[in-house]
């Protein structure tokens, strides 16, 4: 249900290339979800200081400055919040996340999140070690302990972290096993200014698909996922730009490019869901006991093989 959160306070260092600008300025660039008159509210209220003095809007910006705006309480979105929990010691915490949670802050989410809900069930010294996409459901681990934190950042840098993935994808006749190695960057997009795509200017990728059942009635596919290499958004762009889209995903289309906006129709985000995308299972040494850990979340029905939702 809308949860009423406590309010928070955004606090920004002013950037050497900011200096000189306004501080209406600075808000209107820096957080361009909102509009200069909402900002222009909230300086007439006193909500935006400079150095723990109130700004009315026209002062200019040193580099250096600390700038900290107190938005007032709002009321959060309706989210899932059925977290599972899967393992927890004293180093760590593994949770299923449903689909339609975010992970982190932002936007109009702060405590209708995954990051604190966990903290506010299993402990506030928790840190997350990855994360996933707000319509993506599955594994997230958290850190409880330092050299947890460290190990499995350096794992997951190094690659040693595996994490396997479900997806959905548009096309029966998907090759059995297929290495996509397409270079993702940013490309233009107007309702956001940029978003991730397929572009030869990216930085390099490599995800590995494997069909697991081919849907022939509806022309789809299950497949699992494995990826080298985090680039954002990586599984839908490389299932896209291989031919075979996640099915329901608004935004990447084949050729792994963002959609074309409808006519008179708000233009598909990163965040909208629609798809079906689970991380399934996740291995790992364990920080303290290098012993090899392998968890597993169940899957949604629509990522289930014949043979397991007949079980």
């Amino acid at each position: 249900m809308p949860h009423l959160n406590r309010g928070w306070v955004y606090v920004d260092r002013v950037p050497a290339a900011a200096a000189g600008r306004t501080v209406r300025e600075f808000y209107v660039q820096h957080y361009p979800r909102w509009s200069g008159a909402e900002w222009d509210q909230r300086l007439r209220r006193g909500q935006v200081t400079v150095d723990g003095s109130p700004a009315g809007g026209d002062e200019r910006l040193l580099a250096g400055q600390t700038l900290c705006y107190s938005r007032a309480p709002w009321w959060e979105p309706d989210v899932p919040t059925d977290v599972v929990l899967l393992h927890a010691d004293a180093d760590l915490v593994a949770v299923g996340k449903p689909a339609g949670l975010p992970c982190m802050p932002g936007g109009d989410f702060l405590e209708n999140t995954l990051l604190h809900l966990v903290r506010t069930r299993y402990g506030e010294d928790l840190a997350p070690v990855h994360r996933l996409g707000r319509a993506t459901s599955g594994i997230v681990l958290f850190a409880r302990s330092q050299r947890a934190r460290q190990r499995l950042s350096a794992d997951l840098r190094e690659r040693r972290l595996r994490k396997v993935y479900r997806a959905l994808v548009v096309g029966a006749g998907i090759e059995p096993s297929l290495v996509v190695e397409v270079p993702i960057g940013l490309v233009p997009y107007a309702p956001l200014g940029g978003v991730h795509a397929a572009t030869p200017e990216g930085r390099p990728a490599r995800t590995h698909v494997r069909l697991l059942e081919r849907r022939a009635r509806d022309d789809l596919a299950l497949v699992e996922v494995e990826i080298e290499t985090g680039r954002a958004h990586q599984i839908r762009i490389h299932l896209a730009a291989a031919g075979h889209p996640l099915a329901g995903d608004p935004l990447y289309v084949a050729g792994g490019a963002p959609a074309r906006p409808l006519s008179g129709c708000r233009p598909p985000l990163p965040g909208d869901g629609g798809y079906y995308l689970h991380a399934w299972r996740v291995e790992f040494a364990h920080p303290a006991s290098a012993r090899h850990v392998s968890l597993t979340s169940a899957p949604p029905a629509a990522l289930r093989t014949a043979a397991e939702a007949a079980l």
